[in-house]
């Protein structure tokens, strides 16, 4: 139950970030908070007025803390496995050069005793 829950929440929290890191998503937002701003002649930029929009953006940047640490998480865990594999790559190479190293050393010459 806990993977399907984990694996729900991460393809979730991709689509979101996908779509909410669009302009579209910021120019919907811009649209709200102007459309908010229009309105508040008529509520009379009441208490209330002013509490819609606190609310709201509280609201969604609480939500977005979770999805942007997880979305950090992702990015870490993918970069931690992409630096092993070149860590792997960097020993073999490095593997190589001695190999070539050592069989392109110049070898001791012997000399005869007289």
């Amino acid at each position: 139950m806990k993977t399907y829950i984990t694996n729900r929440f991460e393809v979730l929290s991709e689509w979101i970030s996908a779509n909410l890191g669009s302009p579209n998503a910021f120019l919907i937002a811009c649209a709200i908070v102007a459309l908010w701003a229009l309105s508040g002649p008529i509520f009379g930029f009441s208490d209330t007025w002013q509490l819609v929009i606190n609310t709201g953006t509280t609201i969604v940047t609480f939500l977005m803390v979770f999805l942007l640490q997880n979305t950090g998480n992702r990015t870490i865990e993918q970069l931690q496995d992409r630096l092993r594999e070149v860590e792997a790559i960097n020993r073999e190479v490095l593997a190589e050069l001695r190999a070539l190293r050592a069989e392109n050393a110049p070898r001791p010459v012997l000399r005869e005793a007289a």
